[in-house]
């Protein structure tokens, strides 16, 4: 005979454990602390199973009726009920802790250790950075429940604060962490995938760079003439004649030089493309690094933070040098050391195109030319090392022909006081200026 809810209710408790049916196997288990509990026995495969509906009064008469024939309705389809409920607590599971947040750090981390293709520490920083943009918005949404909509309103926060290629890049991360999640099983697909087209492109600006000759010997005349408290001048001094990215000179370590072979080795870690890179020293680079060595050797870094020898100096202090000698961002960067080496390299005509993309570490796409050119203008690329630190001599004597006139050695702007040089007891600061 079916139970009714006042049996339910009146039903005390025993010194045992005790069950009282209602039908189709749906029976109500009473425990000698009073507690009461819905229950199902039922058969699948030709085995006996029960689960449980939960507890009484919490779960009415009603209700549990009503999960007994869903139950029963799944039996007849050759579903297991009990084997679905486990599932789907496991997908609420899954959908409470696999937010975009969390799964954009594990994204983070996994670039950041991905052999060969892994993020530079820079890149990781920059991207990890733009991803946190998305947390007030979509960060604490399970990944399953994020819309396009909800990622195109994210995005357009950005872009609405005129960060247009910061958009558009977010919006690049952000398709990537949602493949992220397609690839490992959970999320159907990348809700970024239709959105193409939706944000303003940004207009292409280049670094600022001093690509005509004439302009160069004022540039390396003011550099000459320009005195840092700590570092900054002696790592623009050697700037030109190396020409690596503003990261790799920055972060330089002495293990890294072999001035008997003359040759600096940058690991692949602190590479773009991932992949280590030998850039022949000339003359003048060996004679600058061993009036360096003379100062920073007992360290790690060629060009220590001014405020702790265990770091490299900032990103940003070599840009702000060129700032302070009155050049704008949009006329030289430390980047654009790169832009003046290959555009008049180039110009020269006396070097191969490839020693020269060589030299500037600029990735090949095909494995087999790439592997091939690695040790084939090794002795032109040393070759053209020597001829461009003569050739940057030369612009330095120049007569100045077409320089600036509102930049040259009386009007440079340097830091206070003068260079950072080396006692017994560490540095020696004049002021308490940053780099």
């Amino acid at each position: 005979m079916p139970l009714t809810d006042s049996a339910v209710r009146h039903a005390q408790s025993r010194d045992k454990p005790y069950k009282m049916a209602d039908s189709e196997g749906l029976y109500i288990h009473v425990m000698p602390n009073g507690s009461k509990h819905w229950k199902m026995k039922y058969r699948f495969d030709g085995l006996e199973k029960k689960m449980s509906f939960g507890p009484y009064p919490r779960v009415s008469l009603r209700d549990a009726r009503i999960q007994r024939d869903e139950a029963r309705n799944m039996i007849t389809k050759g579903i297991d009920p009990s084997y679905e409920k486990k599932r789907n607590k496991l997908r609420a599971h899954v959908s409470v802790e696999n937010t975009f947040s969390g799964i954009s750090r594990e994204y983070c981390d996994k670039r950041r250790r991905d052999g060969d293709k892994a993020w530079a520490p820079s890149t990781a920083k920059r991207c990890e950075y733009l991803l946190s943009l998305l947390d007030n918005s979509i960060g604490k949404m399970p990944i399953q429940e994020i819309e396009p909509i909800d990622v195109l309103a994210a995005v357009r926060k950005i872009e609405a604060q005129g960060k247009l290629e910061s958009a558009r890049r977010t919006m690049q991360l952000a398709g990537s962490v949602f493949r992220y999640a397609v690839a490992t099983a959970r999320l159907r697909s990348d809700p970024t995938r239709d959105l193409r087209g939706a944000l303003i492109n940004p207009t292409v600006t280049h670094y600022g760079a001093i690509t005509d000759a004439s302009q160069v010997g004022p540039l390396l005349r003011a550099i000459d003439a320009y005195k840092s408290q700590g570092m900054t001048d002696w790592a623009l001094k050697l700037a030109p004649h190396v020409f690596v990215r503003p990261g790799e000179l920055r972060t330089a370590q002495w293990e890294e030089f072999d001035l008997e072979a003359r040759v600096w080795t940058i690991p692949a870690e602190k590479m773009k493309m991932r992949k280590p890179h030998h850039v022949p020293l000339s003359r003048q680079s060996v004679a600058l690094i061993e009036q360096i060595r003379e100062i920073t050797q007992p360290w790690s870094y060629i060009f220590p933070s001014l405020w702790s020898r265990k770091r490299p100096m900032s990103d940003n202090t070599l840009n702000a040098a060129l700032r302070r000698m009155g050049y704008t961002s949009s006329e030289m960067t430390a980047h654009g050391f790169r832009a003046m080496a290959s555009t008049l390299l180039n110009e020269s005509g006396k070097w191969s195109y490839d020693a020269i993309e060589r030299a500037l570490a600029h990735g090949d796409n095909n494995r087999v030319r790439a592997a091939y050119h690695r040790g084939a203008h090794w002795d032109e690329r040393v070759a053209m090392a020597q001829w461009w630190s003569d050739y940057l001599d030369e612009l330095r004597a120049g007569s100045g022909a077409g320089a600036r006139a509102s930049i040259n050695a009386a009007e440079v702007r340097p830091d206070p006081s003068s260079v950072l040089i080396r006692p017994e007891n560490g540095w020696r600061r004049a002021s308490r200026r940053r780099q």
